[in-house]
């Protein structure tokens, strides 16, 4: 499932070709994804301009006076600016039209994604009690350090519960904990200040190097000019049970933490 740097590389790689322009018509070729598509896509979008194209958390939306579309990619999805005359392909299930000739295309095989609506001055019950971004100043260890007091659940899962902090997926927990040092399955509540600071500064570290990247390539994503993400060439851990570790040579351990296939190194992480 594409996690925060795939969406965000996303949003970058749309905004500057739909920002300022208005959405001329919506073609929907099936009713539904993950969820009925909002009729409000097809009822009042068409003839809005676009004023931006935003992230929150692995969510993007498309803002305009009345509302914004909500978007996620789910399992597959992936969204193209392509000339409004470039055929149809298998699975391409939506085409919003914008001014100037070309169509936001929005392909999803799996149609694990969605495509649902937010009215002007609301908040999405999806985007309703959400953490804070892990890019923002109010995620900080001390943050970290407050919210995780009395908690004997793993420090792996307290950091992808989407009430503490959004968009940190299995990739990028399993890296930052690496570089931060901090074993998975350790107890939350037993991580100190100090090491939670280092842990926070790695998350932003991890994610604004996979966003530089353009994410990362496992199984289904590609950015919006079609390219791949390039972070997974530079994993530390992710995915590489019973390997070397990169930093002392050690047979990586390899558990599943809250359900999530996870790898970690006995020796450098505790």
């Amino acid at each position: 499932m594409p996690e925060l740097p795939e969406v965000e590389t996303t949003r970058a790689g749309l905004a500057p070709h739909l920002t300022g322009r208005r959405v001329l018509a919506a073609t929907l070729r099936r009713p539904d994804l993950r969820w009925p598509i909002a009729p409000e896509i097809a009822a009042e979008l068409p003839g809005q301009r676009i004023d931006a194209v935003r992230r929150r958390a692995k969510y993007l939306l498309l803002d305009t006076a009345v509302g914004s579309a909500l978007l996620h990619l789910g399992m597959s999805g992936s969204l193209r600016v392509l000339p409004g005359d470039t055929p149809v392909r298998a699975h391409d299930h939506v085409d919003l039209a914008i001014e100037g000739g070309h169509v936001l295309r929005f392909n999803d095989p799996r149609r694990f994604g969605c495509l649902l609506w937010q009215a002007a001055d609301s908040v999405h019950p999806l985007l309703a009690g959400l953490g804070p971004e892990p890019l923002s100043d109010t995620f900080d260890g001390d943050y970290l350090f407050a919210l995780s007091r009395g908690r004997s659940v793993a420090v792996k899962s307290f950091l992808m519960d989407q009430k503490v902090v959004v968009g940190v997926g299995n990739i990028y927990v399993a890296e930052a904990l690496f570089a931060a040092g901090i074993s998975p399955v350790r107890e939350a509540g037993k991580v100190s200040r100090e090491r939670y600071r280092g842990l926070a500064d790695a998350v932003r570290a991890i994610l604004g190097h996979a966003i530089a990247r353009g994410g990362t390539t496992l199984r289904d994503f590609i950015s919006p000019d079609g390219a791949p993400g390039y972070f997974e060439q530079e994993l530390s851990v992710y995915g590489r049970g019973g390997a070397p570790c990169p930093t002392c040579g050690r047979v990586l351990k390899q558990a599943m933490v809250g359900q999530r296939a996870t790898v970690w190194c006995g020796h450098c992480q505790r």
